[in-house]
């Protein structure tokens, strides 16, 4: 237990310290050299830059800092102790990757800059977040209007954007505006990715008259744990039983095949899942005993 506890410590250091570091390299290389909006404290920060005399990094940190105190206020200690390695570390590594020479020379094409940018935000924001972690910035905000007033996050998080978009489409083209909306887009479909990667299984549900022979095979031909349930049939109301099968994608074409072998009638549903917990998936499945009828 011991053990695990330490990998999951060094995993958590390790996605966190990535992300953010990837976090604050697309920024210094794609978002800052071509004035492209984005969201968050980086937004804002982007904003004041242009009326005071202070770097992006440093106005970052000092609005997080600022947030993650208004955080442990409001929200607590534990949120606090989540969400302070995030807080100053993307801020500090930001200053460094401006530092680096010629970061902002990889790309003079605005557009390429808006893919790649929308498609490492959404994985970095991706790895801290798959570990529990926050980037904190805007989303402490989000969470404290969450507490006062009870109103969903999902909304205050698109609230919050559209507010910092919004702001920075004043003082930039309106090209520069659609720019940052194609971040956007990008930036949410590659979170979505990233959090799901590797978790996504396919579900089998099979209707057979030779339901149980289906079932000895997917245990002992391909170690396959399954469900039983009883159904009735909609036109000949006949009483049965079908199999439920929670498989890797790998071993779908595998399974059909021994499904069909047995019963070349049998009704199966193929559906993708994008998450699968319990035993046999995120903990060890445990050998059990058993005997063919």
């Amino acid at each position: 237990m011991a053990k695990k506890t330490y990998l999951d410590y060094i995993k958590t250091t390790v996605f966190i310290i990535v992300g953010n570091a990837l976090l604050a390299f697309l920024v210094a290389a794609f978002i800052i050299p071509h004035d492209i909006i984005m969201g968050g404290t980086t937004g804002i920060a982007i904003v004041l830059s242009r009326f005071l005399p202070v770097d992006t990094a440093t106005l970052v940190l000092i609005q997080n800092i600022f947030l993650l105190l208004l955080g442990l206020i409001v929200l607590g200690k534990k949120f606090f102790f989540t969400t302070v390695a995030s807080s100053v570390l993307y801020p500090v590594m930001l200053g460094l990757m401006q530092r680096i020479p010629d970061i902002d020379k990889i790309t003079d094409n605005t557009l390429l800059a808006s893919l790649f940018a929308g498609i490492l935000m959404g994985i970095s924001l991706g790895l801290v977040m798959r570990v529990g972690s926050s980037t904190g910035g805007m989303d402490v905000v989000n969470l404290v209007f969450h507490k006062w007033f009870h109103i969903p996050v999902a909304i205050l998080v698109w609230a919050t954007d559209i507010i910092v978009v919004g702001g920075q489409a004043l003082f930039v083209k309106p090209e520069k505006t659609l720019f940052g909306i194609v971040v956007l887009v990008l930036e949410a479909y590659a979170l979505d990715k990233v959090m799901i990667f590797g978790m996504a299984q396919t579900q089998l549900y099979i209707i057979s008259a030779k339901s149980e022979e289906i079932r000895k095979a997917l245990i002992n031909d391909l170690n396959l744990g399954v469900t039983m349930s009883f159904i009735e049939t909609g036109l000949l109301e006949n009483r049965q039983k079908a199999v439920l099968c929670i498989i890797p994608s790998r071993k779908l074409f595998d399974t059909t095949e021994l499904v069909q072998s047995i019963d070349p009638n049998a009704f199966i549903t193929i559906t993708k899942i994008k998450e699968v917990r319990g035993r046999g998936f995120t903990k060890a499945r445990e050998p059990i005993e058993h005997e063919d009828e």
